[in-house]
């Protein structure tokens, strides 16, 4: 009886896993990429949703499974027959999720982070301040001598740094069309890299935005500003019109 309720699970867990898997491979719901991390992030996450996929579709099987034929008709009159520990269940469950954990250790963990670093290794093309304040940005162009207040614009195919810091409270430094994000602290310089591969601007999707992700008091929800990606022309142009350091 037992090998017939294991095989009845198996074969559903089998039809449930194999949708699974197709779904999340042709479902998108990432919003618009314009860096070359935001491609390596996104092939991450869709990794570890396909490994996701058959642990919970067997916890899924299992509670239907059990539910459908277990369930008692009217109110029960004694207790059910005792469950006793099955030893080979226990050990193919641990050997498979230990291996399902180890796998997204070393991929897409040790990888993606790997090509992460190999891209923030080189010299940046371009350096940017970024400042955080209750509740606004500015963003500082040191080579160029200039800073803006209400839009960061960066040149296409540009590997860019940005030294994020705060002259008040936690802030967050984050770009969702660039899948980047770090801490913007007081008296602390954090930095984080982005190399934009796509046109784009905040008129054209959300994601082209600098938004604060920490909560920062009442302005939070606000304490955003315009990304403009453009051609290295047009970048240049918009750097000449900007206010100088002072």
């Amino acid at each position: 009886m037992l090998n017939k309720h294991i095989l009845g699970i198996a074969a559903l867990w089998v039809v449930l896993t194999a949708a699974g898997v197709v779904a999340v491979l042709s479902f998108d719901p990432f919003p618009v990429a314009a860096s070359e991390e935001a491609g390596i992030v996104d092939g991450a996450f869709r990794i570890l949703a396909v490994l996701a996929v058959p642990v919970f579709t067997f916890v899924v099987v299992a509670l239907i499974y059990s539910t459908l034929r277990f369930r008692t008709k009217g109110e029960p009159v004694a207790d059910g027959p005792p469950v006793r520990t099955h030893r080979p269940f226990i050990a193919a469950w641990f050997v498979i999720t230990t291996g399902l954990t180890a796998t997204m250790i070393i991929h897409p963990g040790y990888t993606g982070l790997t090509e992460l670093r190999d891209l923030s290794d080189e010299e940046p093309d371009l350096v940017v301040m970024a400042e955080a304040r209750q509740w606004a940005w500015k963003v500082t162009y040191p080579a160029q001598q200039v800073f803006s207040r209400t839009e960061l614009v960066l040149p296409l195919d540009t590997s860019t740094r940005f030294d994020v810091t705060s002259v008040d409270v936690l802030h967050a430094f984050w770009i969702p069309a660039f899948r980047i994000k770090i801490d913007s602290v007081p008296g602390l310089l954090t930095q984080t890299y982005a190399t934009p591969n796509a046109l784009g601007d905040f008129d054209m999707d959300a994601g082209f935005r600098l938004q604060c992700a920490e909560l920062c008091g009442l302005g939070h929800a606000v304490m955003a500003i315009p990304v403009r990606v453009v051609s290295q022309g047009e970048f240049d142009a918009w750097i000449a019109e900007q206010s100088p350091i002072r």
